[in-house]
C-alpha cells in the first residue's frame, strides 16, 4: 500500500510542474477569461505542492541546511528575474517595485513563516527549540542588509527623494552580495552545526532514518523543482491582472497586489517550513524563513543595481515612516525571540500580529 502511494505521489509531482509550465507558456502576456484564471490557479497550487515535495527529496539527499538554502535561493533567483523584467516594462510605474517586493518578503518570512512555524511547533511540543547561534546570525544579517538597502535611502541627501546616488547604490549592492556570500559560507562550511535542528537539551537531531534517494532521483527532483518554481512565479504573474482588477474594484491601494503576489511566490517555503515544524525541526523552518529574507535582499538589491544602468525610470528604495516602524519592531522582537533558544506560542503570535499590522496598513495606509 505504501509503495503504491509513493508511486502515485511521484507521478503527480512529476506531471504537474510540466503541465503548469506548458500552461504558463500558453498564457504568458495574454488576457485571460475567468475560467482560464481558475484553471491557472489550480495548477499554481499544484506546482507549489510539487515544489515542496521535490525540495524535500533534495534536502533528504544533501541534508540540512543545504536543502533549505537551495529552496530559498531557487525561489529568490526566479523572483529577482521577474522583478527586473517587470521593472524594464513598467517605467516610472515600477520605481518602487523592488522596494515593495523585498519589504513584503522580509515581513512575510520574518513574521509570517517564522511566527507560524513557532506557533505550530510550540502548540504541538509545548516549546519550539532552535539554535540561537545560527538564527541570531541570520537575523543580524537581515537587520544590517535591510537598514543599508531600505532604510538609509530615506535619509540620504545626495539624490532627491528616497533614492540612492550611483555611488551609494554600488556600495549597498556590494555590501549585500558580500554579506550574503559570507552568510552562505557560514551556513554551509564553517559553522554548519549552528543551523541544524536541535533537541530541548541542545543536542543535534539525528537525520531521518529513511534511506536517502538515489543521485538520479535527486537530479530529477532538482530539474522538476526548477520547472515548478518557474511555473509558480510565472503563473502568479499571469493571474496578477485579475488580482489587480479585484483590488482596484474593492477600492484598495495598489500595494495590496504586491502583498498577494509575494504570498503566492513564498508559498513553497511556507508549506515546507510548516511541515518541518510539525516534525519538531524548528531550526529547519527558521532556516527557510530567514534564509529566504536574506536571499531576497542579498540578491535583489545587486540585481536591480546592475539593471538600473539601462533602466530609464527611477529606483526608489527608501521605506516610508510606517514601514520603518514595522521593520524596527520586527528586528527587535526577532532578537528577543531568538535569545532564549526556545519559544512558546506567545512569541509566534506576536510575530503574526506584526504581519497582520503590515497587511492592514497595506490595505488601509
Amino acid at each position: 500500500m505504501f509503495t503504491k502511494l509513493r508511486a502515485a505521489t511521484a507521478q503527480w509531482t512529476a506531471a504537474v510542474p510540466v503541465v503548469a509550465f506548458v500552461l504558463l507558456v500558453l498564457t504568458w502576456h495574454r488576457d485571460l477569461p475567468g475560467w482560464v484564471v481558475g484553471l491557472v490557479s489550480c495548477f499554481l497550487a499544484g506546482a507549489v505542492l510539487a515544489a515542496v515535495h521535490h525540495a524535500e527529496v533534495i534536502a533528504h539527499r544533501v541534508g540540512e541546511p543545504f536543502g533549505s538554502l537551495l529552496l530559498a535561493v531557487a525561489v529568490t533567483v526566479i523572483e529577482v528575474a521577474l522583478i527586473v523584467t517587470l521593472m524594464a516594462d513598467g517605467g516610472d510605474k515600477a520605481a518602487t517595485l523592488a522596494r515593495d517586493t523585498v519589504f513584503a518578503a522580509v515581513m512575510i518570512t520574518c513574521n509570517g513563516i517564522l511566527g507560524l512555524s513557532i506557533l505550530v511547533a510550540a502548540f504541538r511540543y509545548r516549546v519550539a527549540v532552535f539554535n540561537a547561534e545560527g538564527t541570531g546570525a541570520a537575523l543580524a544579517c537581515i537587520g544590517t542588509l535591510a537598514t543599508l538597502s531600505l532604510v538609509l535611502p530615506t535619509f540620504t541627501t545626495s539624490s532627491p527623494g528616497p533614492q540612492f546616488s550611483s555611488t551609494q547604490l554600488i556600495f549597498a549592492a556590494t555590501a549585500s552580495i558580500v554579506l550574503y556570500g559570507l552568510f552562505v559560507a557560514t551556513l554551509t562550511v564553517r559553522h554548519r552545526d549552528y543551523f541544524l535542528p536541535v533537541t530541548s537539551e541542545g543536542r543535534v537531531l539525528d537525520e531521518d532514518h529513511a534511506d536517502p534517494p538515489t543521485a538520479r532521483a535527486a537530479w530529477t527532483s532538482l530539474a522538476l523543482l526548477a520547472v515548478a518554481l518557474v511555473s509558480v512565479v510565472g503563473l502568479a504573474k499571469s493571474v496578477s491582472p485579475t488580482i489587480e482588477s479585484a483590488v482596484y474594484s474593492a477600492g484598495l491601494p495598489s500595494s495590496v497586489v504586491g502583498v498577494v503576489i509575494a504570498l503566492l511566490v513564498l508559498l513553497p517555503e511556507t508549506i515546507a517550513a510548516l511541515r518541518a515544524a510539525l516534525r519538531n525541526r524548528v531550526q529547519t523552518s527558521l532556516n527557510l524563513a530567514l534564509g529566504s529574507a536574506l536571499a531576497s535582499i542579498g540578491l535583489t538589491i545587486p540585481a536591480v543595481a546592475v539593471a538600473s544602468a539601462w533602466l530609464s525610470g527611477p529606483l526608489v528604495l527608501g521605506l516610508g515612516p510606517s514601514h520603518l516602524v514595522l521593520l524596527s519592531l520586527t528586528i527587535a522582537v526577532g532578537t528577543l525571540t531568538v535569545i532564549p533558544r526556545r519559544a512558546t506560542p506567545l512569541q509566534g503570535a506576536v510575530h503574526l500580529a506584526i504581519l497582520a499590522a503590515y497587511v492592514v496598513l497595506a490595505v488601509n495606509p
